[in-house]
């Protein structure tokens, strides 16, 4: 498709409609909205969860053509939210060419456009801009100001054109005026300094600004967006009254409400296959990882109003895949096989994602984690074996079995031992999640098996011989902490 580089063929293209010349960035995300309603298409491709609770919020603020803000704990979206929303934009939009601030060709709203059109009329140079590039963003830090965002008198401008500093020709244009026609996004908006903020809602509501004391007519046709943590409200800053009244809509962000779709978000982020290696990852180990970020937003000894972001059971997966692709380059297996031990060995990927209350700062953050994961994978064993007969398993350790695995040696290694224990294969078979015929899903079973029958406290574990009947041991104690034996009794 032929586009106009002038004016002229520009007014003679299909660009040259009154809906298309005049139209605002919110009118072209609010009718662009409207055509993805009616089709049915996904609005916002990649989130989840948020189908019955943000997402119509979302779609209210910009039909009502709403500056709007989404308010949530870290971890939840908020950015890529405001990033998927370019989708929303056409795919090119027209523009003076060279214009620092997209200038519409019909209504240019800076001087030199406005000079270069009187000067060449229907032969003014037009250029596209696609949808990607009218989408700014700024994170907002207590040392960002209005010269930043709105623009600074530019003196080598000045002195090179022979202007006076007053003249509007002189000015280095911030970040705002460059995203003119396409969205403006803050990260963080409680961070910028009151005085900035009083700058923002000055050119949303007015459209004009002054600049070094200069006042200047500027009205942009903007989209705002803006995110926020509710701590950040009073923990760093806040966001001054005028401003929050000029924004028009206050949208609650959420964690997953159910395990599964914690599931669906971390198998669409996790970097999962390796090297054209297939991780084969079971169900339960996904349902296990996600599990702990659930129980760690439920734990007292965690810090609730830091939240526990979604990027934590992302991480603890790519962590667990790492770990048992290391076990296949040791044991040269042809697969990777992810197992409940893999789950401890990810703990590096817990502890730093974890702001602790004083109770858990006692304890430390590895006591901590390991009590999540412990808990976790206790509730994924209930899930999956709450009417299979696990008594024949425990009275074998009762009557002095003991066994240790290794999260280094091979499934077939692993399973030679594993036999051993009355029952256990049968229990994993007889719950339907693998099959004699698979030995890296067979032993994992076990695992889980072995790993939730400790969990309810059924069967002991201790460093010096693994699994055992049930004892007292000291509490905190992992699966790590003796899986890297290679010996297995």
């Amino acid at each position: 498709m032929h586009l106009p580089s002038t004016l002229g063929e520009l007014k003679s293209s299909d660009f040259s409609e009154s809906r298309v010349r005049f139209r605002s960035v919110k009118d072209e995300l609010r009718q662009n909205l409207i055509g993805k309603l009616e089709r049915r298409e996904t609005i916002l491709p990649g989130i989840v969860g948020y189908e019955d609770s943000v997402l119509p919020q979302l779609v209210n603020g910009l039909l009502s053509r709403h500056n709007f803000i989404l308010l949530g704990l870290r971890g939840q979206a908020k950015s890529r939210i405001l990033r998927e929303l370019v989708g929303l934009l056409d795919e090119e939009i027209p523009v003076v060419q060279g214009c620092e601030i997209n200038d519409n060709p019909y209504a240019p709203i800076c001087k030199s456009c406005r000079l270069l059109i009187e000067e060449q009329g229907d032969q003014t140079p037009v250029t596209f801009v696609s949808r990607d590039r009218r989408y700014v963003e700024k994170l907002a830090t207590p040392d960002v100001t209005i010269a930043d965002l709105i623009g600074d008198l530019d003196p080598i401008k000045a002195a090179r054109g022979g202007h006076l500093l007053s003249d509007e020709l002189t000015i280095h244009y911030g970040l705002l005026p460059r995203a003119n026609r396409g969205i403006f996004a803050i990260n963080e908006l409680p961070d910028l300094a009151s005085k900035v903020q009083v700058g923002l809602f000055n050119i949303m509501q007015e459209g004009d600004v002054q600049i070094k004391g200069y006042p200047i007519r500027l009205p942009l046709d903007v989209m705002l967006v803006f995110s926020a943590n509710p701590e950040d409200y009073t923990a760093r800053g806040k966001i001054i009254t005028p401003l929050k009244d000029r924004i028009g809509s206050e949208i609650n962000t959420h964690y997953p409400l159910t395990v599964e779709e914690g599931v669906q978000i971390t198998l669409q982020e996790a970097w999962l296959n390796r090297d054209g290696y297939e991780s084969g990852v079971p169900d339960f180990i996904l349902r296990a990882v996600e599990q702990i970020a659930f129980e760690a937003r439920a734990d007292q000894r965690v810090d609730k109003r830091s939240g526990v972001s979604q990027r934590l059971p992302i991480s603890v997966m790519e962590n667990v895949i790492s770990n048992a692709e290391r076990r296949r380059l040791a044991s040269g297996e042809r697969e990777i096989g992810p197992r409940v031990s893999d789950i401890y060995a990810a703990l590096p990927s817990i502890t730093g994602k974890l702001e602790l209350e004083y109770e858990g700062e006692q304890r430390g953050a590895s006591a901590v984690a390991r009590d999540l994961i412990r808990t976790a994978v206790g509730k994924t064993f209930e899930a999956y074996f709450e009417h299979i007969d696990c008594s024949s398993i425990i009275a074998w350790f009762n009557d002095g079995g003991s066994i240790r695995v290794s999260d280094v040696d091979g499934a077939e290694l692993c399973l030679t031992s594993l036999r051993h224990v009355t029952g256990l294969i049968d229990a994993a078979v007889q719950s339907g999640l693998t099959r004699r015929s698979e030995p890296n899903q067979l032993v994992a079973v076990c695992e889980l098996i072995l790993e939730g029958l400790h969990a309810q406290k059924k069967i002991g574990r201790s460093e010096e011989r693994g699994y055992t009947a049930a004892k007292q041991e000291p509490r905190g104690q992992g699966f790590e902490s003796f899986s890297r034996s290679r010996k297995i009794n």
